[in-house]
């Protein structure tokens, strides 16, 4: 898959769940097992927003990045180190009994997205 191809789905996925969190946040959690049950909780979910819609700006931005560049390295080793964070801390919340039901497709998602960032990473090297 070519650079370009990768950070444009990667910038659409997190611009769906962007806009998701921010306009259904009631909707979407209770998939993962999470009750927002005040405004606050809500806000919180909104103010992920922030930084999902900043990656998928981010992609897009750089999705006309010239191949084996250094910009297409940098690019692709931040959203790499971005999307194993994502692991991380989703698995988290897994074990600690926060994310259920619909919660294991998260780790699923970020593990996906790291496994395609490392592909175009190494096919950029």
């Amino acid at each position: 898959m070519s650079t370009k191809r990768f950070l444009t789905i990667h910038g659409v996925i997190y611009a769906v769940f962007g806009l998701g969190l921010f306009f259904i946040p009631n909707l979407l959690w209770p998939n993962y097992g999470l009750e927002l049950n005040d405004k606050y909780s809500v806000f919180l979910s909104q103010h992920t927003t922030i930084f999902l819609g900043g990656i998928a700006i981010i992609s897009f931005l750089f999705k006309d990045v010239e191949e084996k560049s250094i910009y297409a390295k940098k690019i692709l080793t931040g959203l790499l180190w971005t999307n194993i964070l994502g692991v991380i801390i989703t698995l988290f919340a897994i074990y600690k009994g926060i994310f259920y039901g619909f919660g294991w497709s998260d780790p699923a998602f970020f593990t996906l997205l790291t496994i395609l960032c490392f592909i175009n990473l190494k096919r950029n090297q």
